[in-house]
């Protein structure tokens, strides 16, 4: 999951291809971090933000981490978040499992 300003979600999902990811779901987000939220006439002043999930083989993980971090710069404030979480079941991807399971036979040979 990485969760980036509009401008950069374009720039993400090409690196996060480059590393191995065979598609993305993009989602519109919106949230607010340590900093005290800014208002104007009440109405809360929180920027946009776009959460990119990619469903990967474990063994592909790192590489497209790696390729998202190498074009979005996460250490400045403010420019996104990027995490793993593991996933142990999933259905409804029947027309990407062979093309998985290609890429895990190609990375342990």
């Amino acid at each position: 999951m990485v969760l980036v300003r509009p401008e950069s979600t374009d720039e993400a999902v090409k690196a996060m291809r480059k590393g191995g990811a065979t598609g993305d779901t993009i989602i519109r987000a919106r949230g607010s971090g340590i900093q005290e939220v800014k208002t104007f006439l009440g109405l809360n002043i929180e920027g946009q933000n776009e959460l990119i999930l990619v469903l990967s083989e474990a063994n592909n993980v790192a590489k497209i981490l790696d390729s998202v971090k190498q074009v979005i710069p996460f250490d400045e404030p403010g420019n996104g978040i990027a995490f793993v979480l593991p996933v142990d079941e999933v259905v409804g991807l029947k027309s990407q499992l062979d093309r998985l399971k290609d890429q895990a036979r190609d990375s342990y040979f």
